[in-house]
């Protein structure tokens, strides 16, 4: 098909504002699916998507539509995720595009990812498709959020529709707007291929399938090309589009968004942001491709069971290639094993990753408590990075830490500001900056009015990563009953004065247990996570300390109190002092025999009992 006819666009959004259903209507209107195989949220195909109703990978779709003039047009949608621990589909997916559709919830309005998802797409200067969803909802406020458009965007009334994509009210008129004002194509057709990768999965039987948009030139399914990022070559097994299954073609034209079935084993030799040449006439220079994301949580993920090892290397490599956002290296732990310390963009996307393993690749896992990656400055002056508390030298060894600082955006009703400001300020954050998203009429611009209480605000503050990792996104959506949205970007490292927990059962030091914290906050975490502990480490025969320790000063310390036997059951009669004669017997036995053959097995819910620290 002519470029002319061509248009690429994404649909982008914060989470749970619609995306997914957009899709479906927008599949249902063009014809791509039969009625009778189209199933609700179409485009995701995980169970995990299905049942936790959020959109995980970015899919894509090709989507015949002819116009009211009799021309028919190549809509190649992608369907993005909402939640910030995906924003990397988001931004991959921009690349692949020249234009966006910008989906805001009209009972909710603006929310912080919204405000990202705007920033991505005009830094990929797309053109953006203001869309206000929802208005067959009782709640909807549209005119209120048309202003928040307008106030905080700079859109024009004329440019933002008003659609329901869930009765399809208004997605035809969207569907022209998408014809009409998202360019063509601009790929010359004449010059050697140049397609980027913006995904890929691998199949056993056709090996890693990368999808690609091809930016310039052409592809046919008998040529052979090269990865120019790691220049290695191939014969090209099958090409086709996504309809959204898998079709078959003869190959892809400038501006096309389809798949390659390389038939390539290894899972490395396929980098999503690589770009994809023809062997016999290759491009000279790659395509820009993409800012490798740094990932921001780290925890050690380790099979139950020893021999399941390599197993957990091949699923990790797989799930790579499919999510590039993850990051793994080996690792090994005196309480655990052998394993992998591995990299997450957010607790979401570590949940994630943790649950596709187990049900993808039937792994029985162990997963240490989540930290961030933090920078020591040693006596020498040499800087190293340390993402594993274990790792930290001694205090006499370094000079200084540095943690890593967000800079964090919330946008909630401005009724609840206190609440958020007494929430980010106990999380060591520093104010920036607060301002309204909508403007408020003179008469009504009292505080206590119920506009002004109404009124959504947008506060801006820095606050250090690793506060906000655990439990900062539920106590800011409980505290703001469910109105509160976030959104964070990494700024820098600033030094701090912090110090590793150390956490020892039965006198010995439990590595997978230990945590950097805030010198303040350590001696308070130490007694809620020995308290804790104390509630999930079984009982043995014998009593179990638990402490928690500053270097060889112990902060705090608790007792698993032991089963007792009893001992007593065969005496049937007789004086007291042969009782008591038993009973110490059974103490000395164990203070001595069984402290030392007794091992303590800590479960997996001890591990993760940081997370529930308050």
């Amino acid at each position: 098909m002519s470029q002319e006819h061509v248009r690429n666009f994404c649909i982008i959004a914060h989470i749970d504002h619609g995306k997914s259903t957009l899709a479906d209507r927008l599949i249902e209107l063009t014809g791509a699916v039969s009625k009778r195989n189209m199933t609700a949220q179409h485009l995701d195909t995980m169970d995990l998507e299905q049942e936790r109703g959020i959109t995980i990978k970015a899919q894509a779709v090709r989507l015949q539509y002819n116009a009211e003039d009799g021309t028919e047009f190549q809509l190649n949608l992608i369907d993005t995720p909402g939640h910030v621990d995906f924003a990397y589909e988001v931004s991959r997916s921009l690349a692949a595009c020249e234009g966006a559709v910008l989906l805001v919830d009209a009972t909710q309005g603006i929310q912080a990812q919204t405000i990202a998802n705007v920033y991505l797409a005009l830094e990929h200067d797309l053109e953006i498709i203001p869309v206000i969803n929802k208005l067959d909802m009782p709640a909807a406020q549209p005119e209120r959020v048309l202003t928040e458009l307008e106030k905080t965007f700079g859109f024009d009334e004329e440019e933002v529709l008003k659609i329901s994509a869930k009765t399809g009210d208004g997605v035809a008129e969207l569907i022209d707007q998408i014809v009409n004002r998202v360019e063509p194509p601009m790929g010359e057709v004449d010059e050697p291929l140049r397609a980027l990768i913006f995904d890929s999965k691998y199949d056993q039987f056709k090996g890693v399938v990368a999808y690609v948009r091809a930016m310039h030139g052409t592809l046919k399914n008998t040529d052979r090309v090269r990865l120019m990022g790691t220049g290695i070559e191939t014969e090209v097994l099958e090409t086709g589009y996504f309809s959204p299954v898998l079709e078959k073609t003869s190959g892809l034209q400038t501006g096309e968004v389809g798949y390659v079935a390389t038939g390539l084993k290894d899972v490395k030799a396929v980098r999503v942001g690589d770009t994809m040449t023809l062997s016999g006439d290759p491009a000279f220079e790659p395509l820009p491709g993409y800012v490798a994301q740094s990932p921001m949580v780290f925890t050690g993920l380790f099979p139950t069971e020893g021999e399941d090892y390599p197993e957990l290397r091949d699923a990790l490599e797989k799930l790579q290639l499919n999510d590039a956002a993850l990051v793994f290296e080996p690792e090994s732990s005196a309480a655990l094993g052998f394993g992998y310390r591995c990299g997450f963009l957010g607790l979401l996307h570590m949940d994630i990753v943790q649950e596709r393993l187990e049900r993808e690749y039937d792994l029985g896992l162990i997963a240490t408590a989540p930290s961030v990656s933090y920078e020591v400055l040693l006596k020498d002056g040499e800087i190293i990075t340390v993402d594993n508390p274990s790792k930290l030298p001694e205090n006499n060894a370094y000079d200084s830490i540095l943690e890593p600082w967000v800079n964090i955006t919330i946008v909630s009703p401005a009724r609840y500001i206190g609440t958020i400001m007494e929430l980010v300020t106990s999380k060591r954050g520093e104010y920036k900056k607060m301002e309204y998203l909508e403007s408020i009429a003179a008469e009504e611009a009292d505080a206590n009015s119920a506009a002004a209480r109404d009124a959504r605000v947008l506060l801006e503050y820095d606050i250090p990563l690793s506060e906000i990792l655990v439990d900062f996104h539920d106590k800011l959506k409980s505290g703001t009953q469910g109105y509160g949205s976030m959104d964070y970007s990494m700024i820098e490292n600033r030094p701090a004065d912090l110090v590793k927990l150390d956490v020892l059962v039965n006198h010995e030091p439990v590595d997978a247990l230990s945590m950097i914290t805030h010198r303040e906050e350590a001696a308070p975490q130490g007694r809620a996570l020995t308290s804790k502990l104390k509630e999930l480490i079984p009982r043995q025969m014998y009593a179990v300390p638990i402490q928690a320790a500053i270097g060889g000063k112990i902060v705090a310390r608790t007792n698993v109190k032991a089963l007792r036997k009893n001992v007593l059951a065969k005496c049937y009669g007789g004086d007291v002092t042969r009782k008591r004669k038993l009973l110490e017997q059974q103490k000395k036995g164990k203070k001595r025999r069984m402290k030392m053959v007794g091992s303590i097995e800590v479960p997996q819910e001890a591990f993760m009992a940081v997370l529930s620290l308050d």
